[in-house]
């Protein structure tokens, strides 16, 4: 069982089985409804957190030490825990409550029971497999018209890029299923080259240069045409 790592596919073995992840768009749909996907990639990446201590600020001017002591609980951690193996158990086709642990009903309520894989790892692995599964890592060149428009979209409709990898791809329906999105973005890369113009950060790199050889021209640093001795 050899992973694509570079396409977000990754295996985790112990010294009972070897298990594949793979953050395709039909397992991004296993996370839940298309709101509920954005909005556990925003639990997971601290977004909740940020949003709380954000309004906290405006409101306060200052985080209230109550609020730094109900961040510091550990249901916060328990709720990014929880999507963490929702996320990886969603990526993989075999129970891996081996690799991530389980709940289980305990004298004090629901606890964690621990599996092979630390805390930490498991929110570090989830976090990168969604990244592959709905953001994408590929480099896409991003032309200069082309930034600082709004893509934000508070759903993940995974049919979308179902749809269009086949459209684009001539691939059937359990084909384009089983892509990532770092995946999808490689092959329309692969497809439809780059097109010609500057990225901002090629266009201000030639503005600046332009900015530079005009204050020389001005300061008389540097002549607008060269003179020669004969």
């Amino acid at each position: 069982m050899t992973p694509i790592l570079e396409i977000g596919e990754m295996v985790i073995s112990t010294d009972k089985k070897d298990y594949l992840f793979r953050p395709s768009f039909i397992n991004m749909t296993k996370i839940g409804e298309p709101k509920q996907i954005v909005s556990a990639y925003g639990q997971l990446n601290g977004a909740e957190v940020q949003d709380l201590i954000t309004r906290a600020v405006m409101n306060y001017r200052v985080i209230p030490e109550w609020l730094i002591k109900a961040i510091s609980k550990p249901t916060y951690g328990r709720n990014i825990l929880q999507t963490a193996m929702i996320v990886m158990q969603a990526c993989c086709d075999d129970d891996c409550s081996e690799i991530i642990g389980e709940w289980k009903s305990g004298k004090r309520g629901i606890v964690y029971k621990n599996g092979k894989m630390p805390i930490a790892d498991i929110i570090v692995i989830a976090r990168e497999l969604f990244t592959h599964g709905i953001i994408g890592k590929a480099k896409i060149r991003k032309l200069q018209r082309n930034e600082g428009k709004n893509e934000f979209s508070d759903e993940f409709m995974a049919i979308d890029y179902i749809s269009s990898a086949r459209a684009h791809f001539g691939m059937n329906r359990e084909e384009a299923e089983q892509l990532t999105m770092t995946e999808f973005q490689m092959m329309l890369k692969a497809k439809y080259p780059d097109e010609k113009g500057f990225t901002k950060e090629e266009y201000d790199k030639i503005m600046k240069q332009d900015d530079k050889r005009n204050d020389e021209l001005i300061s008389g640093k540097r002549r607008l045409v060269s003179r020669k001795r004969k």
